[in-house]
Protein backbone atom coordinates (compact mmCIF):
# COMPACT_ATOMS: atom_id res chain seq x y z
CA UNK A 1 0.00 0.00 0.00
CA UNK A 2 1.62 3.23 -1.15
CA UNK A 3 -0.81 5.52 0.66
CA UNK A 4 0.68 7.89 3.25
CA UNK A 5 -1.26 9.85 5.84
CA UNK A 6 -1.19 13.63 5.28
CA UNK A 7 1.07 15.83 7.38
CA UNK A 8 -1.11 17.61 9.98
CA UNK A 9 1.30 20.58 9.80
CA UNK A 10 1.81 20.76 13.53
CA UNK A 11 -1.84 21.35 14.44
CA UNK A 12 -3.19 19.50 17.45
CA UNK A 13 -6.66 19.04 18.92
CA UNK A 14 -9.76 18.27 16.87
CA UNK A 15 -11.08 21.57 15.58
CA UNK A 16 -14.62 20.30 15.02
CA UNK A 17 -14.92 18.47 18.35
CA UNK A 18 -13.31 21.16 20.49
CA UNK A 19 -15.33 23.96 18.86
CA UNK A 20 -18.61 22.11 19.27
CA UNK A 21 -17.86 21.43 22.94
CA UNK A 22 -16.91 25.07 23.46
CA UNK A 23 -20.41 26.04 22.35
CA UNK A 24 -22.37 23.26 24.03
CA UNK A 25 -20.29 22.51 27.14
CA UNK A 26 -17.91 25.39 27.86
CA UNK A 27 -16.28 24.94 31.29
CA UNK A 28 -18.52 21.87 31.69
CA UNK A 29 -21.61 24.10 31.68
CA UNK A 30 -24.47 23.92 29.18
CA UNK A 31 -25.86 27.19 27.70
CA UNK A 32 -28.74 28.77 29.59
CA UNK A 33 -30.73 29.28 26.40
CA UNK A 34 -31.53 26.53 23.91
CA UNK A 35 -29.68 26.88 20.61
CA UNK A 36 -31.04 25.88 17.21
CA UNK A 37 -29.14 23.74 14.71
CA UNK A 38 -28.43 26.88 12.67
CA UNK A 39 -27.18 28.80 15.71
CA UNK A 40 -24.82 25.98 16.73
CA UNK A 41 -23.30 25.56 13.28
CA UNK A 42 -23.04 29.32 12.75
CA UNK A 43 -21.32 29.79 16.10
CA UNK A 44 -18.90 27.02 15.13
CA UNK A 45 -18.10 28.71 11.84
CA UNK A 46 -17.46 32.06 13.54
CA UNK A 47 -15.22 30.49 16.19
CA UNK A 48 -13.26 28.55 13.57
CA UNK A 49 -12.83 31.65 11.41
CA UNK A 50 -11.39 33.47 14.41
CA UNK A 51 -8.84 30.65 14.73
CA UNK A 52 -7.83 30.90 11.08
CA UNK A 53 -9.83 27.99 9.68
CA UNK A 54 -11.69 28.45 6.39
CA UNK A 55 -13.77 25.28 6.34
CA UNK A 56 -17.55 25.39 6.76
CA UNK A 57 -19.30 23.19 9.36
CA UNK A 58 -22.04 21.09 7.77
CA UNK A 59 -24.82 18.71 8.70
CA UNK A 60 -26.21 15.86 6.61
CA UNK A 61 -29.33 13.83 7.32
CA UNK A 62 -31.42 10.95 6.02
CA UNK A 63 -34.49 13.20 6.28
CA UNK A 64 -34.78 17.00 6.03
CA UNK A 65 -34.44 18.75 9.41
CA UNK A 66 -35.96 22.10 10.35
CA UNK A 67 -32.73 23.95 11.13
CA UNK A 68 -34.58 26.36 13.42
CA UNK A 69 -35.49 23.62 15.90
CA UNK A 70 -33.42 23.12 19.06
CA UNK A 71 -30.10 21.36 18.61
CA UNK A 72 -29.95 18.14 20.61
CA UNK A 73 -27.86 15.02 20.20
CA UNK A 74 -30.69 13.02 21.75
CA UNK A 75 -34.30 14.00 20.94
CA UNK A 76 -37.06 13.74 23.53
CA UNK A 77 -38.55 10.84 21.59
CA UNK A 78 -35.46 8.71 22.29
CA UNK A 79 -36.46 7.31 25.67
CA UNK A 80 -34.67 3.97 25.39
CA UNK A 81 -31.03 2.96 25.77
CA UNK A 82 -28.32 5.42 24.75
CA UNK A 83 -25.29 3.81 23.13
CA UNK A 84 -22.09 5.22 21.68
CA UNK A 85 -19.02 4.15 19.72
CA UNK A 86 -16.14 6.61 20.11
CA UNK A 87 -12.90 6.28 18.14
CA UNK A 88 -9.77 8.39 18.55
CA UNK A 89 -6.65 7.64 16.51
CA UNK A 90 -3.38 9.55 16.92
CA UNK A 91 -1.44 7.13 14.64
CA UNK A 92 1.36 6.99 17.19
CA UNK A 93 4.73 6.69 15.48
CA UNK A 94 3.40 7.39 11.98
CA UNK A 95 5.58 9.84 10.05
CA UNK A 96 4.36 12.34 8.91
CA UNK A 97 0.75 11.54 9.84
CA UNK A 98 0.86 11.35 13.65
CA UNK A 99 -1.85 13.46 15.31
CA UNK A 100 -1.86 14.88 18.82
CA UNK A 101 -5.44 15.60 19.86
CA UNK A 102 -7.69 12.70 18.96
CA UNK A 103 -7.58 10.88 22.31
CA UNK A 104 -8.51 14.09 24.13
CA UNK A 105 -11.35 14.63 21.65
CA UNK A 106 -12.88 11.29 22.57
CA UNK A 107 -12.44 11.68 26.32
CA UNK A 108 -13.89 15.21 26.33
CA UNK A 109 -16.85 14.22 24.18
CA UNK A 110 -17.44 11.13 26.31
CA UNK A 111 -17.63 13.35 29.40
CA UNK A 112 -20.17 15.56 27.65
CA UNK A 113 -22.53 12.80 26.52
CA UNK A 114 -22.41 11.13 29.95
CA UNK A 115 -22.90 14.27 32.04
CA UNK A 116 -25.38 16.08 29.79
CA UNK A 117 -27.19 13.36 27.86
CA UNK A 118 -27.19 10.48 30.32
CA UNK A 119 -25.12 7.95 28.43
CA UNK A 120 -23.82 5.23 30.74
CA UNK A 121 -20.23 4.00 30.64
CA UNK A 122 -21.29 0.40 30.12
CA UNK A 123 -23.01 1.39 26.85
CA UNK A 124 -20.03 3.33 25.44
CA UNK A 125 -17.40 1.55 23.35
CA UNK A 126 -14.09 3.43 23.13
CA UNK A 127 -11.34 2.50 20.66
CA UNK A 128 -8.02 4.39 20.90
CA UNK A 129 -4.37 3.69 20.06
CA UNK A 130 -3.25 4.62 23.57
CA UNK A 131 -2.26 1.17 24.84
CA UNK A 132 -5.17 1.16 27.32
CA UNK A 133 -8.27 0.76 25.16
CA UNK A 134 -9.05 -1.73 22.38
CA UNK A 135 -7.05 -0.90 19.26
CA UNK A 136 -8.92 1.09 16.55
CA UNK A 137 -7.95 -1.25 13.74
CA UNK A 138 -10.28 -1.93 10.83
CA UNK A 139 -11.62 -5.19 12.27
CA UNK A 140 -12.45 -3.67 15.66
CA UNK A 141 -14.00 -0.54 14.18
CA UNK A 142 -16.33 -2.47 11.88
CA UNK A 143 -17.23 -4.91 14.67
CA UNK A 144 -18.12 -2.03 17.02
CA UNK A 145 -20.28 -0.38 14.36
CA UNK A 146 -22.10 -3.61 13.53
CA UNK A 147 -22.69 -4.38 17.21
CA UNK A 148 -24.22 -1.01 18.11
CA UNK A 149 -26.65 -1.15 15.17
CA UNK A 150 -27.61 -4.76 15.92
CA UNK A 151 -28.33 -3.97 19.58
CA UNK A 152 -30.36 -0.80 19.01
CA UNK A 153 -34.15 -0.84 18.75
CA UNK A 154 -36.99 1.63 18.50
CA UNK A 155 -36.66 4.46 21.03
CA UNK A 156 -32.88 4.07 21.40
CA UNK A 157 -30.26 6.72 20.62
CA UNK A 158 -26.91 6.07 18.93
CA UNK A 159 -23.95 8.44 18.96
CA UNK A 160 -20.87 7.82 16.82
CA UNK A 161 -17.73 9.90 17.25
CA UNK A 162 -14.62 9.59 15.12
CA UNK A 163 -11.49 11.71 15.48
CA UNK A 164 -8.64 10.82 13.17
CA UNK A 165 -7.61 10.94 9.54
CA UNK A 166 -10.00 10.74 6.61
CA UNK A 167 -9.17 10.46 2.93
CA UNK A 168 -10.61 10.10 -0.57
CA UNK A 169 -10.22 7.01 -2.76
CA UNK A 170 -11.19 6.30 -6.34
CA UNK A 171 -14.84 5.20 -6.43
CA UNK A 172 -14.95 1.40 -6.56
CA UNK A 173 -18.58 1.47 -7.81
CA UNK A 174 -18.59 3.00 -11.26
CA UNK A 175 -20.57 6.24 -11.33
CA UNK A 176 -21.89 6.07 -7.75
CA UNK A 177 -20.07 9.22 -6.59
CA UNK A 178 -20.49 12.39 -8.66
CA UNK A 179 -16.84 13.40 -8.13
CA UNK A 180 -15.52 9.90 -8.83
CA UNK A 181 -14.23 9.41 -5.28
CA UNK A 182 -15.31 7.60 -2.13
CA UNK A 183 -14.72 9.21 1.26
CA UNK A 184 -13.00 6.90 3.71
CA UNK A 185 -11.85 6.61 7.33
CA UNK A 186 -8.27 5.55 8.10
CA UNK A 187 -8.05 2.84 10.78
CA UNK A 188 -4.74 2.52 12.60
CA UNK A 189 -3.80 -0.48 10.43
CA UNK A 190 -4.77 1.24 7.16
CA UNK A 191 -1.50 0.23 5.47
CA UNK A 192 -2.25 -3.49 5.80
CA UNK A 193 -6.02 -3.75 6.23
CA UNK A 194 -7.08 -0.84 4.01
CA UNK A 195 -9.55 1.98 4.51
CA UNK A 196 -13.20 1.98 5.56
CA UNK A 197 -15.13 3.41 2.62
CA UNK A 198 -18.35 5.41 2.80
CA UNK A 199 -20.10 2.52 1.00
CA UNK A 200 -19.15 0.19 3.88
CA UNK A 201 -20.37 2.66 6.50
CA UNK A 202 -23.67 3.16 4.69
CA UNK A 203 -24.25 -0.60 4.47
CA UNK A 204 -23.31 -1.18 8.13
CA UNK A 205 -24.77 1.90 9.84
CA UNK A 206 -27.56 3.37 7.73
CA UNK A 207 -29.25 0.56 5.80
CA UNK A 208 -29.92 -1.72 8.80
CA UNK A 209 -30.85 1.10 11.22
CA UNK A 210 -34.03 -0.08 12.95
CA UNK A 211 -37.23 2.00 12.78
CA UNK A 212 -37.43 4.51 15.62
CA UNK A 213 -33.66 4.61 16.31
CA UNK A 214 -32.07 8.07 16.29
CA UNK A 215 -28.41 8.10 15.21
CA UNK A 216 -26.01 11.06 15.26
CA UNK A 217 -22.48 10.82 13.87
CA UNK A 218 -19.71 13.35 14.53
CA UNK A 219 -16.85 12.86 12.08
CA UNK A 220 -13.89 15.08 12.96
CA UNK A 221 -11.65 14.40 9.98
CA UNK A 222 -10.87 15.56 6.47
CA UNK A 223 -13.10 14.37 3.61
CA UNK A 224 -15.94 13.56 6.02
CA UNK A 225 -18.57 15.45 4.02
CA UNK A 226 -20.61 12.59 2.58
CA UNK A 227 -19.05 9.78 4.63
CA UNK A 228 -22.49 8.28 5.42
CA UNK A 229 -23.96 9.09 1.99
CA UNK A 230 -26.99 10.89 3.49
CA UNK A 231 -29.07 12.82 0.95
CA UNK A 232 -29.86 16.11 2.75
CA UNK A 233 -27.26 18.73 3.63
CA UNK A 234 -27.00 22.09 5.40
CA UNK A 235 -23.90 24.26 5.10
CA UNK A 236 -23.28 26.96 7.72
CA UNK A 237 -21.95 29.37 5.10
CA UNK A 238 -23.97 32.38 6.28
CA UNK A 239 -26.42 32.28 3.37
CA UNK A 240 -28.09 28.86 3.65
CA UNK A 241 -31.34 28.78 5.59
CA UNK A 242 -32.49 25.21 5.18
CA UNK A 243 -31.43 21.72 4.23
CA UNK A 244 -31.26 20.86 0.54
CA UNK A 245 -30.67 17.70 -1.45
CA UNK A 246 -26.96 17.01 -1.83
CA UNK A 247 -26.46 17.03 -5.59
CA UNK A 248 -23.00 15.45 -5.28
CA UNK A 249 -24.61 12.09 -4.44
CA UNK A 250 -26.32 9.56 -6.66
CA UNK A 251 -29.70 10.59 -5.30
CA UNK A 252 -31.71 8.09 -7.32
CA UNK A 253 -29.89 5.32 -5.52
CA UNK A 254 -29.96 6.86 -2.05
CA UNK A 255 -33.34 8.48 -1.45
CA UNK A 256 -35.43 5.82 0.16
CA UNK A 257 -37.40 5.28 3.32
CA UNK A 258 -34.86 4.96 6.11
CA UNK A 259 -35.86 2.94 9.14
CA UNK A 260 -34.40 5.29 11.71
CA UNK A 261 -33.25 8.89 11.60
CA UNK A 262 -29.56 9.35 10.79
CA UNK A 263 -27.56 12.56 11.03
CA UNK A 264 -23.89 13.22 10.30
CA UNK A 265 -22.43 16.33 11.90
CA UNK A 266 -19.01 17.04 10.54
CA UNK A 267 -16.16 19.35 9.76
CA UNK A 268 -13.30 18.92 7.33
CA UNK A 269 -10.57 20.04 9.67
CA UNK A 270 -6.98 19.05 10.25
CA UNK A 271 -6.11 18.43 13.87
Amino acid sequence: NSFNLPDPAGRAGGACTSTLLKILYNDETVPEDDLSFTQVLTAMREDLEAKGYTQIPQLTSSNPIDMNTDFDLVPKTATGTRRAVMIGINYVGDNPGELAGCHNDVLNMKSYIMNVHGFEDENITVLMDDGEHPVPNKENMLAAYRKIIAESESGDAVFLHYSGHGTKLRDDDDGEEADGYDEALCPVDYSSAGMIRDDDLYDILVKPLAPGVHMVSLMDCCHSGTILDLPYIFKADGSSEEMVLDETLDLDGLIQQFGGAAMNFFGKFFK
